[in-house]
């Protein structure tokens, strides 16, 4: 691949993970891990290292030298817990993809939706979750284990859609007025 195209494809990838708080977006909390973790039930009683904030999980996989958006000192064996809050207008059938390498989980209001733990190469996984009108919680707990790739990839497809897309917070924003 020349440079041209080497730089057109990096320019084209999605950019998220400021340190700058986005409200209706998702917070990061990162965590620096040992060489042995092997499961995302290690995050339990760590203390995050900082944290960084994006409307949605886009990054496709690609060589881990590129690096995680947002995470500046590590290239392999850190945790990212991301949370936040989505509005759903249409309630209905809600189907979520999940892409990671390594480990990912997808819960939504507490409820685990999408199970893709452990250290492997990206792997694809799919869960479905019915969803009333109203605000919900979600949580991606994510982790990163040894190189050579990192990937982390959430979509989803509501009610009567047929291919997903990436999610977005942008997209499940609150009425102005959610009690009307």
């Amino acid at each position: 691949m020349s440079l041209l195209l080497c730089v057109a494809a990096l320019v084209q990838q999605p950019v998220f993970g400021t340190t700058v708080v986005i409200p209706s977006g998702l917070k990061g909390d990162v965590y620096h891990l040992p060489n042995s973790t092997s499961s995302l039930a290690e995050l339990a009683g760590r203390k995050p290292v900082g944290s960084i904030y994006a409307t949605s999980l886009n990054v496709p996989p690609q060589d881990f030298s590129f690096g995680f958006p947002g995470v500046t000192d590590r290239f392999e064996w850190f945790a990212i817990d991301y949370s936040g809050k989505f509005w759903i207008d249409k309630p209905g059938l809600y189907r979520f993809r999940l892409i990671s390498d390594d480990a990912a989980m997808l819960y939504i209001d507490g409820q685990l939706v999408i199970d893709n733990d452990g250290v492997h190469s990206p792997e694809v996984r799919r869960g479905s979750i019915r969803l009333k009108g109203g605000i919900h919680a979600i949580r991606v707990p994510y982790f990163q284990g040894p190189r050579t790739t990192v990937a982390l990839v959430l979509e989803v497809a509501g009610p009567g859609e047929e291919r997903p897309r990436v999610f977005s917070t942008d997209e499940f924003k609150p009425p102005g007025n959610p009690d009307e």
